[in-house]
């Protein structure tokens, strides 16, 4: 919690000073007695045996002092608020296992759809891109706003070669730098942050770059890689007739993926099932679309401070003694 006014906070010393005044008032009447020649009546107006109805109302008043000075003060707490733009890469495995059917109706088929939600439901002022990687990466749509021109290039995620990761990264590192000069030249850093979607279901199996190097990358620059390992540890692909029908086993490799969002400041998903991966999505859609924020709380502690306030007068007055 911050204060806008926060040398306004020393009026809190009113409450030790409330508090010294009323052990003051308690000492003096002790020096004064009272002649009552009916002990019936003294005892009906002193209390007995509840000696904590007295302190509970002090004790309320008090704290409601305390409130009504704190927000004085104009506390501010930090919320989740939406932010006004923001750049999201996503970076989409074509590998040759994405062909694979642990995931319906494939691995590919369901990123797909997942993505083309994705794309849905993301705030239209944030601006999007798409690379596509196996062998090395490839940009099939640029960081753009138009969300006419990204969906159409998810249509072009079609299965390739290998799996190149730590380039993929890397290259997408070199096209968040660029698509932010040209797009966000104008924006706040802090509001116009740049996340890395990866999509990967497999191994590195090719490329210049280990993984945990291209990750390095991307801590360098300030942007976090999300992560999704897709698919089950069954999965295989069919080979054509001509490799004798084998089946090559091709399970994700979430160890990786982890490591990279470890080091990244990113966030790890497991999609077992194309529902799983549709969450994954959302997940991180929700994240890099929101922010904290600094949202003052002045009402809250004064109509805190109002109502004990009340409670305490209250309680004084029903249980004060009274004379018969």
């Amino acid at each position: 919690m911050t204060f806008s006014s926060p040398l306004l906070l020393l009026t809190l010393l009113v409450v030790p000073l409330a508090i010294a005044g009323w052990v003051f008032l308690q000492r003096r009447r002790a020096r004064y007695a009272i002649a009552f020649t009916n002990l019936d009546v003294l005892a009906g107006v002193v209390a007995t045996g509840r000696p904590w109805r007295r302190i509970v109302p002090l004790v309320l008043a008090l704290l409601a002092l305390a409130l009504l000075c704190v927000g004085v003060a104009r506390p501010q707490v930090t919320v989740q608020g939406n932010r006004s733009q923001g750049t999201v890469i996503l970076l989409v495995d074509v590998s040759r296992s994405m062909v694979a059917r642990d995931v319906k109706p494939s691995r590919l088929g369901a990123a797909r759809i997942a993505i083309r939600e994705f794309l849905h439901k993301i705030p239209s002022q944030f601006a999007v891109g798409i690379i596509s990687f196996s062998s090395e990466p490839n940009v099939v749509s640029p960081v753009t706003t138009d969300r006419s021109i990204t969906e159409a290039a998810v249509n072009y995620l079609l299965p390739e070669g290998g799996t190149a990761i730590g380039d993929a990264i890397a290259r997408a590192v070199q096209v968040g730098k660029d698509s932010q000069r040209s797009l966000h030249a104008r924006a706040s850093g802090r509001d116009a942050p740049l996340s890395i979607l990866m999509l990967s279901d497999g191994a590195q199996r090719t490329g210049f770059l280990q993984p945990e190097q291209g990750a390095q990358r991307a801590r360098a620059a300030g942007y976090r890689v999300y992560t999704i390992a897709l698919g089950t540890p069954n999965g295989v692909v069919n080979l054509n007739f001509r490799d004798f029908g084998r089946s090559i086993p091709v399970p994700p490799d979430p160890a990786t993926l982890k490591r990279i969002s470890a080091i990244t400041g990113g966030e790890f998903f497991a999609a077992p099932s194309a529902e799983a991966l549709k969450s994954a999505y959302q997940k991180v859609r929700a994240t890099v679309a929101t922010a904290p924020r600094k949202a003052e709380a002045t009402v809250g502690f004064v109509v805190a401070g109002a109502a004990l306030l009340l409670v305490s007068g209250l309680l004084s007055a029903f249980w004060s003694s009274r004379l018969p």
